[in-house]
C-alpha cells in the first residue's frame, strides 16, 4: 500500500502527461450534439484528502430535485459565474459552497483535459489535495450526501467498465466505476476514467 506522499507524487506525474479532451458522447457516435447549442463553461473539482491510509477523493450525491443530473454521484463544482476569474475558481468556489471545503486548504496540482457533458457543459476539472483537517458539510439545496472514494479505486483503469441502458428510445453507452453502495457514472465516472489511464 502506498502512503500519501506516494500517491501524491504519482498524481503530478499523471497531471504532467495531459491527455485528451472527452465528451458524454465518445462512446456513442450515434447520438450526436446539435450543432447549434451553446456550451456552458463550468469548473469540477476533484479533491483528495490525505489520510493515514492514503489519499481519499471527494464526491458527492447530488440532491434529487435538482435540474442537471439529480441524485447522481458527482465531483463538487458547477456552471462559471460572472465572478469567476476561470474555471479553476468556479470549482474552488462551488466546493466551498456545496461541501464546505475551504478554498485556503486546496493545494491546486493541475487540470485534467475538458469533458463535454450531455447537459451541455463544458466543464474543466481541477485536481488538488486538502492540507489539514477539514469538516465537511453538504449544501442541503444542492447536496444529499458526501462521501470519499480511497486513491487505489479511483486511479485503477481496471476498476471502471462500459455499460448501456436506454435513453431517449436508443442505447446509451458510458463508463461506470462503482464503489460499495455507490454507483458512479456517466461524466464523473469519464473524468476519472480518463485520470486512472495517466497513471503511472
Amino acid at each position: 500500500m502506498q502512503n500519501p506522499a506516494e500517491q501524491m507524487t504519482r498524481l503530478r506525474a499523471a497531471l504532467a502527461l495531459g491527455g485528451a479532451q472527452s465528451s458524454d458522447f465518445d462512446l456513442n457516435p450515434t447520438i450526436a450534439p446539435s450543432h447549434h447549442r451553446l456550451l456552458r463553461p463550468a469548473g469540477v473539482l476533484a479533491a483528495f484528502l490525505q489520510k493515514d491510509t492514503g489519499l481519499e477523493l471527494i464526491l458527492t450525491k447530488r440532491a434529487s430535485h435538482l435540474k442537471h443530473h439529480p441524485g447522481q454521484v458527482a465531483l463538487p463544482g458547477g456552471k462559471q459565474e460572472d465572478d469567476d476569474s476561470d474555471a479553476t475558481a468556479a470549482a474552488l468556489r462551488e466546493a466551498w459552497e456545496e461541501v464546505g471545503l475551504p478554498i485556503g486548504q486546496v493545494e491546486v496540482l493541475g487540470h485534467l483535459p475538458a469533458h463535454e457533458s450531455i447537459s451541455a457543459f463544458w466543464m474543466i476539472p481541477t485536481v488538488g489535495i486538502v492540507h489539514g483537517d477539514v469538516s465537511l458539510r453538504a449544501e442541503p439545496g444542492e447536496v444529499d450526501e458526501i462521501f470519499s472514494v480511497p486513491f487505489s479505486h479511483i486511479t485503477n483503469p481496471d476498476r471502471f467498465s462500459i455499460q448501456a441502458r436506454r435513453w431517449q428510445g436508443v442505447s446509451r453507452r458510458y463508463y461506470v466505476a462503482p464503489y460499495g453502495p455507490y454507483y458512479i457514472w456517466g461524466a464523473t465516472a469519464r473524468i476519472l476514467f480518463g485520470l486512472a489511464r495517466l497513471m503511472p
